[in-house]
């Protein structure tokens, strides 16, 4: 049967393997099981009077219910518009305000954070499900999980079909929001084909047979959760979600699951787990493939930790929804360390000047650019951005500095405005970043400019240390030591600073914050330029960034 919607899909994934399952840490159920439960809430949205086109917002930590209501949504042609768990009062104003959901499920944690948005407050949101509520005595304006049944039974099963039947493969399905580092978050669309083209190439990448079990952290309000659930139905396959993470129930996870294929992408995930005590003692003899984001140093360290798995990295973003570019399990081993591999089938990507938008030649820095099937259709309620970046060809821009090797496999360099310029240098925070990351107790490294008097900025390292490291000033000192003479002088960090956690925006380190708390130190200190490497100390203990939440 053709898989042109995200409905289609999980259809096609229950008839082939029944067996299989969704497993959550609140829940189970094989993909038939899924899909009969999918029926009934998109019944019950469809009694709650959503309809095609609207929005629904979902508010949950990772349990079965994330997964559950958005394949609902998608099966009526409404359009999910998942909203981060870690958001605050005037995050949650800026986004529903913006996204304009009708519907918002939800659970009894979030009220205080909804209270100025809730239905009655002057927004276009009419109904808030409080999933872990029921009964009569639900707080004003709000409604609980026993109203899903009630309104399933309002719908006919001929309003549920009629409903998908009009659902198109260029339906608009999710609203992403992108995390927001330097701006106010933007909702990213993308519609079924984005989705489900996504979810076959991805599959088809990763050779993912009905023997796989499809591991994530990533949560449900991250592009990395659905591509990951979607290659598993395309896949055929089982896909394991670990909810909200913590390393030692991860690792409980991938164990006692058998898994086979894991997705941890950002090494402040996985290296928590590499590092936990009880990492040696683990059995993940299951595990064949590991995909992953990184330096090449800490690429090669990590595919070190886990030898009978073979390592992959990736490239993308949420305006290709996720996977744009992956490597191939048969590529060798230095490859899968230093470049992201091809486009997937179903994209394109180009190198070009970023000025001139012309190609460059293979081994020469550009802008990364991509267009196919899975990027963004358009940036919600923003038409001007969604033309700056989308050009006539329907190529989009992407901000990201890449190199092309000769045969068309990608290694990202940095953001296009990731780069100090030291003295008239330009130094790339990526690469210092992965060059400190190979510090024995580096653990998660960013690298940000500080101002400078003598050379405009300079290298400012934040490092959260590995267990079993203790800050000081001499560690510091030593880390910068440990920078001398094997990278260029200009590159070399002048300030090392120690943090206990990161200020995060999804899964992005906001380092817009970093760089005012260095800028804020030196000013208050009256410092105006910094020691040259290796003369003076030049670090504080650890300290918790401000803003942190």
């Amino acid at each position: 049967m053709a898989e042109d919607t995200v409905s289609d899909l999980l259809d096609a994934c229950a008839a082939a393997a029944p067996d299989q399952q969704v497993v959550l840490p609140d829940g189970r159920a094989s993909w038939p099981e899924l899909r009969d439960l999918v029926r009934s809430d998109a019944a019950a949205l469809l009694g709650l009077g959503v309809r095609p086109g609207d929005r629904v917002a979902v508010l949950l930590h990772g349990g079965l219910d994330a997964v559950r209501y958005w394949l609902a949504a998608s099966a009526i042609g409404a359009i999910t518009v998942p909203l981060t768990v870690r958001m605050r009062e005037h995050e949650a104003a800026h986004l529903l305000g913006d996204a304009g959901p009708v519907l918002l499920l939800t659970t009894s944690e979030f009220l205080p954070l909804l209270d100025p948005h809730l239905p009655g407050a002057g927004t276009a949101l009419r109904t808030v499900v409080v999933l872990d509520h029921t009964g009569p005595d639900a707080p004003t304006g709000v409604t609980g999980r026993d109203a899903l049944a009630a309104a399933a039974a309002r719908s006919s099963p001929d309003d549920l079909a009629r409903a998908r039947a009009a659902v198109r493969p260029d339906t608009p399905a999710i609203m992403l929001y992108t995390s927001g580092t330097t701006s106010q978050p933007r909702g990213c669309v993308h519609d079924h084909r984005s989705m489900t083209d996504e979810g076959a190439a991805v599959a088809e990448r990763l050779g993912l047979t009905p023997d796989d079990r499809f591991w994530t952290p990533l949560p449900m309000f991250h592009c990395g959760g659905y591509d990951v659930a979607l290659a598993a139905l395309a896949g055929r396959c089982g896909f394991v979600h670990a909810g909200t993470f913590e390393p030692g129930r991860a690792l409980d996870q991938l164990e006692a699951e058998r898994c086979t294929v894991a997705f941890p992408a950002f090494e402040t995930i996985w290296l928590p787990v590499l590092d936990h005590p009880t990492f040696g003692a683990r059995d993940l003899s299951a595990l064949r493939l590991v995909i992953n984001v990184g330096a090449p140093e800490r690429m090669r360290s990590m595919q070190a930790r886990v030898p009978q798995a073979v390592q992959l990295s990736c490239l993308g973003m949420t305006e290709s929804f996720g996977f744009c570019c992956m490597g191939a399990p048969d590529d060798p081993a230095e490859v899968r360390a230093t470049t992201s591999g091809r486009p997937l089938r179903h994209m394109e990507a180009a190198v070009v000047d970023p000025g001139s938008g012309l190609p460059v030649p293979p081994g020469t820095p550009g802008e990364f650019r991509f267009r196919g099937t899975s990027r963004l259709a358009h940036y919600h309620r923003d038409p001007d951005t969604t033309a700056a970046r989308i050009d006539a060809a329907g190529w989009f821009a992407s901000g990201d500095q890449v190199v092309a090797d000769d045969d068309g496999r990608l290694r990202f360099r940095s953001r296009l405005g990731d780069v100090l310029k030291v003295g008239g240098e330009n130094v790339a925070a990526a690469e210092v970043e992965g060059f400190l990351s190979e510090h024995p107790a580096a653990g998660i490294v960013q690298v940000v400019g500080a101002p400078d008097a003598r050379y405009g900025e300079v290298p400012c390292a934040f490092v959260e240390l590995r267990d079993g490291h203790v800050a000081s000033a001499a560690l510091a000192e030593e880390m910068i030591a440990f920078c001398l003479g094997r990278i260029s002088t200009y590159k070399v960090p002048r300030y090392v600073r120690f943090v206990e956690e990161f200020p995060m925006s999804g899964t992005k380190v906001q380092k817009f914050r970093l760089r005012d708390r260095i800028a804020g130190e030196l000013a208050a200190a009256g410092v105006t330029e910094a020691p040259r490497p290796g003369r003076a100390p030049a670090a504080t203990g650890t300290t918790p960034v401000p803003g942190t939440e």
